[in-house]
């Protein structure tokens, strides 16, 4: 068995949490109304058609099919990228799993509802984050490991003689 599969299979438990979440988001919340969870934390049923932080939320339609067009080809990307991946790589094999399941997670609501689920709310007192979901958070967590590899680990890497630290 491929090693990349484990990878796939991440991906695929973190779609099916997020599109769980997501679901339930919408059946139990009202669009647009805070639901207070506790200090700082909001649950808040937004529908986003933009971007991350909700760019080009009121650009009219068309950027759907950008965003539908960019997801794909960065999640075919990331999947050859994981399949070329050497299996001592598992720190960033980790981060680009993240990253996949977070991208399928929100094509899939481009694509079946024209627009992404966003549900979790922090803020503090008047003002607040943009609404994300799992998704957004897996995708960011996995953008935050990459660099942590290149930037941080990279150096360590060269500091211990050249020998790669597992991960």
């Amino acid at each position: 068995m491929h090693h990349a599969l484990k990878w796939y299979l991440a991906s695929a438990v973190l779609v099916i949490l997020d599109q769980w979440t997501k679901a339930l988001a919408s059946t139990y919340l009202p669009l647009a109304e805070p639901v207070p969870i506790g200090p700082l934390f909001n649950l808040t049923l937004v529908h986003n058609t933009g971007a991350a932080f909700s760019l080009l939320n009121e650009a009219g339609g068309w950027q759907r099919w950008l965003f539908i067009v960019l997801a794909l080809g960065i999640s075919a990307f990331i999947g050859v990228w994981l399949w070329r991946l050497p299996r001592e790589k598992r720190w960033v094999a980790c981060a680009l799993a993240l990253i996949l399941g977070g991208a399928i997670g929100n094509l899939w609501d481009r694509m079946m509802l024209g627009y992404v689920v966003d549900f979790i709310d922090i803020y503090y007192q008047d003002w607040h984050w943009p609404a994300f979901n799992l998704a957004d958070a897996a995708i960011t967590v996995g953008a935050a490991m990459l660099v942590l590899d290149v930037i941080w680990l990279k150096n360590h890497r060269h500091a211990d003689g050249g020998r790669r630290l597992r991960g």
